[in-house]
């Protein structure tokens, strides 16, 4: 893991909080409940690989 996916989930999470609170502020909370939901997964999916390599290493260290 780098620290350029660091930066990208900084960025999103900034853009999101941006967005998040401009549609609050015009009444759109579903929106902005949305666009938070699509943030997240989208970081997961970046996620997801480092993670599943983290339980391949701690399985092959215990050698389960």
């Amino acid at each position: 893991m780098g620290v350029n996916l660091i930066f990208k989930i900084a960025a999103v999470g900034i853009l999101v909080t941006i967005l998040s609170q401009i549609l609050k502020h015009s009444g759109r909370e579903e929106h902005a409940f949305l666009l938070s939901l699509a943030a997240l997964i989208l970081v997961l999916t970046w996620i997801i690989p480092y993670i599943y390599e983290l339980f391949v290493t701690v399985q092959g260290l215990f050698d389960l």
